[in-house]
């Protein structure tokens, strides 16, 4: 095991060293193509600023964010003190008047419209019409028309975006509050004492919106997740907060601190994202650096999401609710199946218990995130032979075991992860596998071992 950690930390750091040397032969031409922007954290250092989804983060954390969700834990704490039978109602109030000060008035009105389309729908108590409901709702967001509509609201273009996200997310409430709805009609169901038909309906009806409104409004998960279904959040929202010791908020901070900084040295460090988005750059890279752009890539897009999912599961876990484990790390992630369940734990869970089959959820997906169809559809695919090798390895390890056969059933499963990552590298870069694939194979050999170490312990 020593020598597999070894050989990985080995490989991660010369592959990015050999991606560092390549960015910095080319940063002046990149510079002229992108931009690269003044270095503020390493001196001497220009910054890759390409990624948007961390563009746009950082900019919003700095500039609202941040200081928005400060306010929340200040004030669900205050409300957790003085109004404990009210902290629900407090917390929902911030959440609203905090998304219409970004969204304004247009925008909070466009995610209430959704919210009361879903909830008149799942009074039908029909799950497949709020299915349809919902993923009609969510298909608005690709209509240009509206599209150019919501983008006059705003001043600039990231005060669409920011609309657009919230939006995409609400739409993955709505759903686990309608089905749930569905389900389990009485749970959410509110009032039980009246005795007038009508009135009952009444307040029961307004009940529900109350309810959905502080499950998709909770502040500190409205923009960007985790997603937390409707059951884990109802049930542990109102109960009361346990007291959380000031060395765990600090350390909590200090890691989130030390992800973003770790961030942040990567784009400063090699330019992954400015070279990755030019074929001719591409074609230019040498083996090694090309995979220090690959690892660089996942590595970034890992330490990205510890950043935006731990700051928030933070002050989560401050209210008493339990969030999603946060990502594994994807160097110690040795199966496609791995990846899927354990990257966005929040979405996979939300997928298991709401969907029906693998195939609807990579069409959800696809119809959520647009135009990276191609990218799912990939990943759909090896995932489907993954699960084929991983079946036939079963049989075999059934035989072998029916036979007292001493057959490494480990060695087993390596043939299926060796012909899982063949296939991928033949779809990624059919050209120049002969030269580097008993390398690559070798060091994500090394890479699998420590994952099911990992995993074991």
């Amino acid at each position: 095991m020593t020598a597999y950690w070894f050989l990985s930390f080995s490989s991660h750091l010369y592959s990015f060293y050999q991606l560092r040397r390549f960015s910095k032969e080319h940063e002046v031409s990149l510079d002229r193509e992108v931009q690269l922007e003044k270095g503020y954290l390493i001196w001497g250092f220009k910054k890759d600023p390409t990624d948007f989804e961390w563009s746009f983060w950082n900019e919003w954390a700095w500039q609202s964010l941040l200081w928005s969700l400060i306010g929340h834990a200040v004030l669900s704490r205050l409300a957790d003190n003085f109004l404990p039978r009210f902290r629900l109602a407090v917390i929902t109030v911030y959440g609203f008047l905090s998304a219409g000060w970004l969204l304004g008035v247009r925008g909070v009105t466009v995610l209430m419209l959704h919210l009361s389309i879903s909830l008149v729908v799942a009074q039908l108590r029909s799950p497949s019409l709020s299915w349809f409901c919902s993923l009609l709702l969510l298909s608005t967001l690709n209509v240009t028309a509206l599209q150019d509509l919501q983008r006059g609201w705003y001043t600039s273009e990231d005060q669409y975006y920011l609309l657009l996200f919230s939006t995409a997310v609400c739409s993955l409430r709505c759903i686990s509050f309608s089905l749930e709805l569905c389900w389990h009609p009485l749970q959410a169901g509110g009032p039980n004492h009246c005795t007038h038909l009508e009135e009952k309906r009444l307040k029961t009806l307004i009940f529900q919106f109350y309810k959905l409104t502080a499950y998709c409004f909770y502040h500190p998960l409205f923009y960007n997740g985790p997603i937390v279904t409707y059951r884990d959040f109802s049930e542990r929202i109102e109960r009361p907060v346990c007291k959380v010791s000031v060395v765990y908020v600090l350390s909590g901070i200090l890691r989130v601190c030390v992800w973003w900084c770790l961030a942040e040295f990567m784009i400063h460090f090699m330019y992954m994202h400015a070279i990755q988005s030019n074929e001719t750059y591409l074609e230019m890279l040498p083996p090694w650096a090309l995979g220090g752009l690959a690892l660089a890539l996942v590595q970034f897009f890992y330490i990205k999401y510890l950043v935006l999912f731990g700051a928030v599961s933070l002050l989560v876990r401050l209210d008493g609710l339990e969030p999603p484990k946060l990502p594994r790390c994807v160097s110690i992630v040795y199966s496609f199946t791995g990846m899927w369940r354990h990257f966005d734990v929040g979405l996979y869970k939300w997928l298991i218990r709401y969907d029906f089959s693998i195939s609807s959820s990579f069409v959800w997906v696809c119809e959520r995130e647009g135009d990276i169809l191609h990218c799912y559809g990939h990943g759909y695919l090896l995932l489907q032979i993954e699960n084929l090798t991983s079946c036939l390895v079963s049989v075999y390890y059934l035989v072998c075991r029916l036979y007292n056969s001493n057959h490494n059933f480990k060695y087993a499963f390596y043939v299926s992860l060796y012909f899982t990552i063949q296939t991928s590298l033949f779809s990624i870069s059919p050209t120049g596998w002969s030269s580097v694939a008993v390398p690559v194979v070798a060091f994500l050999y090394c890479f699998a071992q420590v994952g099911i170490e990992w995993d074991m312990r």
